[in-house]
C-alpha cells in the first residue's frame, strides 16, 4: 500500500500584488509551505493562509527563504550560517503567532527557493537550518530535497525528515533539480508529470532529463502554486494517485523516519 503526502507553496502573495490560487489549490493538497514574508508574505497573508488552511484541514508548514522580494527569493544570497540560523529561527517565529491565535500547531518546515538550492548542496548551510529548527521545536518535520545536503543533516539532528519530489520539475542524472535556466527544467504536460510521480512512489526510482534512471525516495510531493496550470496540477494529480490506489495524505512526525 503507498501514500504520499502533496505539499504546496502558498501565501506568496504581497501587499496589493496577488500570485496563485490558494483556496482553490488548499482543496487537492495535504500540507501548505507557507511564506513567512521574507521572500513573499505579508502578515494579511500568512493570517488569510492560515485560515484557508485551518478551514481545509490541510497542515500548515513555515516556509522560509532570503529575504529577496524583489528577486522572490529565488537569487542566491551570500549569508554566512550564522545569518541563515539567524533569519529561518525568524520566519519560524513570525507564521507561529498566526497559527497560536487559532489554536494550532506548526506542522513542519520546507526551506523556500534559492535558500533551499544552496543548502540542498552546502552543508553548513543546510546544518544552520536544521540547527534552528531544532532549537525552535525538534517535533517540526523537516521538508528537504531527497539526497541532499538538507536531509542528511535533519537526519543528523535526529529531526523527521520529509523527502521531497517534484511533480512539475525534471531532474539531473546527479539527482539534483534541473537548473531553472534549462530548457527541460519545467514539467508542463500533465500526464508527464502525473507519470513521474507515479514511477517515485512506486518505484523509489525516476526518469533524468537525459533517460537516466536513477533512485529517487520520496515521501513528500511538491506542487508550485505560482504556474499557469498550478491548480489544474493539483486536481489532476490528487485525482490519479488516489485512482492508482494510491493514499493522500499528510506525513505523520513519529513515522516519518
Amino acid at each position: 500500500m503507498f501514500s504520499i503526502d502533496l505539499n504546496c507553496d502558498l501565501g506568496e502573495s504581497f501587499g496589493s500584488y496577488s500570485a496563485g490560487n490558494d483556496a482553490e489549490i488548499m482543496k487537492y493538497i495535504t500540507s501548505a509551505n507557507i511564506a513567512c514574508g521574507f521572500h513573499a508574505g505579508d502578515a494579511m497573508v500568512m493570517k488569510k493562509t492560515v485560515q484557508l488552511a485551518k478551514e481545509a484541514s490541510v497542515k500548515i508548514g513555515a516556509h522560509p527563504g532570503f529575504p529577496d522580494l524583489q528577486g522572490f527569493g529565488r537569487r542566491q544570497m551570500g549569508l554566512s550560517s550564522e545569518e541563515i540560523y539567524s533569519i529561518t529561527l525568524y520566519q519560524l517565529g513570525a507564521l507561529e503567532g498566526f497559527l497560536r491565535s487559532h489554536s494550532l500547531k506548526l506542522n513542519h518546515i520546507k526551506p523556500h527557493g534559492a535558500l533551499y538550492n544552496m543548502a540542498a548542496d552546502h552543508a553548513p548551510s543546510a546544518n544552520a537550518i536544521a540547527k534552528a529548527v531544532n532549537d525552535f521545536d525538534r517535533s517540526l518535520i523537516f521538508y528537504g530535497l531527497s539526497g541532499s545536503e538538507l536531509t542528511r543533516a535533519a537526519e543528523a539532528y535526529g529531526l523527521s525528515v520529509g523527502y521531497e519530489v517534484f511533480a512539475d520539475r525534471t531532474y539531473m542524472p546527479d539527482g539534483k533539480l534541473t537548473p531553472r535556466t534549462h530548457e527541460k527544467a519545467l514539467i508542463s504536460n500533465l500526464d508527464q508529470a502525473v507519470a513521474q510521480s507515479l514511477q517515485i512512489i512506486t518505484e523509489q526510482k525516476v526518469t533524468s532529463v537525459d533517460g537516466t534512471i536513477i533512485p529517487m525516495k520520496g515521501t513528500t510531493i511538491c506542487l508550485h502554486s505560482d504556474g499557469p496550470g498550478a491548480l489544474e496540477l493539483a486536481k489532476r494529480l490528487n485525482e490519479e494517485l488516489k485512482s492508482a490506489g494510491i493514499t493522500v495524505k499528510s506525513l505523520e512526525k513519529e513515522a516519518s523516519l
